[in-house]
């Protein structure tokens, strides 16, 4: 029989995208990614060229990446992303969810492809170097998700050196010291610095005007701990006046506002920190007793000024196709989902009914109150990126503030 001419093809060459093989050729290996276990990956490095240290976690989501680098609640934090396609389609200046910068880096299979999006403005490569992200790519991300998910919480760096040169002993001893995420509000530095109006509507595929409410136009504050612009869009699309206010706003500033409507937003860090620092303007909210509506970090900042506890969870829910159980219909509405932190089933008071769980691990999803008209969620209506299945749940924001101001009218 005639012997093939044909090169074979090993493991290695299928697996390797062909850019990195070049660049391991080239022995262009001259960025580092350290875990504080101990263990560490050598790669590329893209975007800025800083050393940033941070909690690293992974997301599953296939596309998105603007929109989740600029989520605040990912201040900082380094995102490994399992879809190995990361930046070929660019960025632009309308996919920001929040201010750039807070992030502490990204981890991806490959090297970022030139942009290829008739929405792109950007490479995304000068996109993170203009917003001083940190980049590498060139990582076994599958084998990376596997070792993160050893651990409860997991600090990282990454560190780039010209020549590839690295003091491993010395790096591993300065992450060592950066502080774990437990115990740490970040919101104070993503909040707002002042109060403003916000009018943006979502895109128009998903922006929805009823013309029956066109002369109801309530007023809606949002507490920012890092609110994300689509949750903000989506308060918008109530036809409601919406104005954001600092974290450490002063209560009888919110009270001379006279709300129809209070919104507690997403944001990063530990929400028993966040709590512990909002906990006379949260209870002074409540006691107003009109609708109040929380996401992600003000879920759990619900449950909290309640006599809830929260946790840390073993992996948190980070992706765009988390389903979830609505128990109070019983559909399954498949979420987008950013979180480190849970809500305790077992502490959750007697006063609240869970209205969502996770099929993933039964996890609390959605609470509500039984007496008073508070309602929140763990994961992310908005999107953003993700499904816009559960929009819905701005609607009930919405239904529950006419039949407050119906109440109080009568």
């Amino acid at each position: 029989m005639k012997k093939s001419n044909q090169k074979k093809v090993s493991l290695y060459d299928a697996y390797i995208p062909f850019d990195l093989k070049k660049i391991h050729e080239k022995k262009l290996l001259n960025s580092v990614l350290i875990l504080n276990d101990g263990s560490h990956f050598l790669g590329t490095s893209f975007g800025s060229k800083k050393r940033s240290l941070g909690e690293i976690c992974f997301n599953t989501s296939l596309t998105g990446y603007q929109e989740i680098i600029t989520d605040p609640s990912y201040s900082g934090q380094i995102i490994s992303f399992t879809f190995p396609h990361i930046g070929n389609i660019g960025s632009n200046s309308s996919d920001n969810e929040g201010k750039t910068g807070s992030i502490a880096g990204i981890v991806v299979r490959q090297l970022p492809s030139s942009p290829s999006n008739w929405r792109s403005e950007k490479s995304f490569n000068d996109w993170l170097i203009f917003n001083k992200i940190p980049g590498i790519a060139g990582i076994d991300t599958r084998l990376l998700t596997k070792t993160i998910r050893k651990y409860k919480s997991c600090n990282a760096m990454i560190c780039y050196d010209e020549n590839g040169n690295f003091d491993f002993d010395g790096l591993k001893s300065e992450l060592n010291r950066h502080p774990p995420m437990d115990g740490l509000n970040l919101s104070s530095f993503v909040t707002t610095k002042n109060q403003y109006q916000f009018t943006e509507r979502p895109h128009e595929l998903l922006s929805k005007k009823n013309m029956d409410d066109i002369n109801f136009k309530p007023k809606i504050i949002v507490i920012d701990f890092g609110v994300k612009r689509n949750i903000l869009r989506h308060l918008v699309n109530l036809n409601a006046e919406v104005v954001v206010f600092p974290e450490d706003t002063n209560f009888e500033k919110i009270k001379s506002f006279e709300p129809d409507g209070i919104f507690l937003s997403n944001g990063p860090g530990d929400p028993a920190a966040t709590e512990t620092k909002c906990r006379k303007l949260l209870k002074s909210i409540f006691k107003l007793s009109i609708p109040v509506f929380g996401i992600c970090i003000g879920h759990q900042l619900i449950g909290l000024s309640f006599g809830a506890t929260t946790s840390k969870m073993s992996q948190g829910h980070r992706g765009a196709n988390h389903p979830v159980k609505n128990l109070l219909n019983n559909k399954v509405e498949i979420t987008s989902q950013n979180h480190g932190y849970q809500i305790d089933i077992k502490s959750l008071p007697d006063c609240f009914e869970i209205t969502h769980t996770s099929l993933f691990d039964s996890s609390i999803e959605g609470i509500k109150h039984k007496d008073l008209p508070i309602f929140s969620v763990q994961y992310h209506p908005e999107a953003s990126p993700g499904p816009t299945e559960s929009s819905y749940l701005f609607d009930e924001f919405l239904n529950l503030i006419k039949v407050s101001k119906n109440a109080k009218t009568q």
